[in-house]
């Protein structure tokens, strides 16, 4: 009797399960559509050594102080497009999907380590004839650019930080709910096929403070480039991998000047990173903005991108 309860009880769960993902599966959006969608002008790719194709946008005079900026986990370059219309007037600002990300999606080293894209920017400046430059990221980014700056010393003229990963010791009490869900065993399996519009609606507000800066043009982006051909699954990869506290660890081989922009609302990383980087590297010069979440560089893009222009002209290397 129970066993044929346990089985009807059993198969009414499959059946709902079933239910559940035919009503909120959501197939891969192929890389072309997306490309049709966002790679205008002045989108460009370039084809790396490994096969890697990283779309980037390259702004501004040719001859002027470079600026290569990096966007943060689950972004895009497009995080970047305010300071780079205001700043591309004095310098040539060239703006990079990571790996796993935006229009670059799917690598084929499979390398989405904090450590595959130092390699991948390393290789991509190289690609552009970049010789030296100054070099920024926001989020997971800044951890990668700091990662850069520390590996390639000689490359780097000024080192900008932007709410960055890398010296926090713990992280806030919103961390996105597709973030912990992608760092669950069986459960990120679901997030390969069933990613819904919430979830980007969810993480957004939780990173910015200043909601009128949050608009559907931004979350439909987040959410095509999340379901993009081969992103989802190299999300996963990148979830699973354990701690790099590289950063942190060889902090005393950053040398370029560097400037720390942070939002004291920070509810992912909190602004006591922000302090923690400005402690470890001599000189360097840290702007908290008050009523300002993770993302700086959108909710002050004005302010945030003067300070850099400030910093960047202030201190010539």
């Amino acid at each position: 009797m129970w066993k044929k309860i346990l089985f009807g009880i059993g198969a009414v769960v499959v059946i709902a399960l079933f239910g559940v993902y035919g009503a909120f599966y959501q197939p891969d959006i192929p890389r072309a559509v997306l490309e049709a969608k966002y790679a205008g002008a002045p989108s460009q790719f370039a084809v790396l050594s490994d096969g890697a194709r990283g779309h980037y946008r390259d702004r501004g005079p040719r001859d002027a102080p470079v600026l290569v900026l990096l966007h943060g986990s689950n972004s895009s370059l497009f995080d970047w497009e305010p300071w780079s219309k205001i700043l591309s007037d004095k310098f040539r600002v060239v703006t990079v999907d990571l790996p796993g990300h935006g229009l670059t999606g799917a690598v084929p080293s499979g390398d989405y380590s904090e450590q595959g894209m130092t390699v991948f920017v390393k290789a991509f400046a190289d690609k552009l004839g970049l010789g030296r430059f100054a070099v920024g990221g926001n989020s997971m980014g800044g951890g990668v650019a700091a990662r850069f700056a520390e590996e390639y010393p000689d490359r780097v003229t000024h080192l900008i930080v932007v709410d960055g990963a890398g010296m926090q010791t713990s992280f806030g009490d919103r961390l996105p709910l597709a973030f912990r869900l992608a760092r669950t065993p069986v459960l990120n399996q679901l997030l390969l096929h069933i990613t819904p519009r919430s979830l980007v609606v969810e993480g957004l507000n939780d990173a910015i403070v200043r909601k009128a800066d949050l608009t559907d043009t931004m979350i439909d982006a987040y959410w095509d480039f999340a379901r993009m051909a081969g992103t989802r699954e190299a999300t996963i990869s990148r979830f699973r991998l354990k701690p790099d506290n590289f950063v942190r660890d060889h902090i005393e081989a950053v040398k370029a000047p560097t400037l720390i922009l942070w939002g004291r609302e920070d509810r992912l990383i909190p602004v006591a990173a922000a302090y923690a980087w400005a402690k470890a590297i001599p000189g360097a010069k840290l702007i908290v903005y008050p009523d300002t979440g993770h993302l700086p560089m959108e909710e002050d893009a004005v302010e945030s991108a003067g300070d850099v222009r400030a910093f960047m002209g202030a201190v010539p290397r």
